[in-house]
């Protein structure tokens, strides 16, 4: 089931990538930048870590409260993470926060995007991709806060996430961070700038200006 957004609301953006290229951190910068902008809150059926919260960081549900909300169609993306702890976008969060006119970042996987592309066409996925896969691989080790077959994991998972980049609307390499916000912010920009946009508006003034 489609998204309906009425025009003169906010932008669906999904940022995509594999682990370590620095998705989040790209999106936090954001926030910091734009006020009508927010994160999507998931929803995990993972435990709450030390300094979460409920609503914040995430909703925190049991296996049985999420497979009833994927019955009830009330996901815009869901998926189970390595046959464990599922993830999912709620919807209705989503629409709301667009309704109201705020710009919603979403940092999902590939195949999540490709899901939601789906279900809201106008969305813009962007893409994000490191400057080598040495320079990924040694992010995803100097984190420090998984084993080295888990860095293994997800370095081998990225290679994968690659073959996805043709079907992104955008792709940025972030070598350098500002550089790279600096990107997603135009290509915002651009996007509010463009025929579609104000296609209605134009037609108005011509209409106005014929009826004189």
């Amino acid at each position: 089931m489609a998204i309906d957004i009425k025009k003169g609301c906010g932008s669906l953006v999904i940022l995509s990538g594999p682990s370590g290229v620095g998705k989040g951190t790209i999106g936090a910068r954001m926030l910091a930048r734009h006020e009508d902008m927010c994160f999507s809150v998931s929803a995990t059926t993972r435990a709450i870590r030390e300094g979460e919260e409920e609503g914040v960081n995430y909703y925190y549900k049991t296996v049985e409260e999420f497979e009833e909300m994927i019955r009830n169609g009330e996901f815009l993306e869901y998926m189970q993470v390595f046959g464990k702890n599922y993830y999912g976008t709620p919807r209705k969060y989503v629409e709301e926060k667009l309704s109201a006119g705020m710009s919603v970042l979403l940092d999902i996987d590939v195949q999540g995007a490709m899901v939601v592309k789906a279900n809201y066409p106008d969305a813009v996925l962007i893409f994000i991709a490191p400057p080598s896969l040495e320079e990924l691989h040694r992010r995803l080790s100097g984190r420090g806060t998984e084993t080295p077959e888990a860095v293994e994991r997800r370095f081998a998972q990225a290679k994968t996430e690659f073959t996805y980049v043709d079907k992104y609307d955008y792709v940025i390499v972030n070598d350098d961070l500002e550089i790279a916000v600096q990107d997603v912010e135009a290509i915002l920009r651009s996007r509010e700038l463009s025929s579609d946009h104000y296609k209605s508006e134009v037609f108005a003034i011509l209409n106005a200006e014929a009826a004189e």
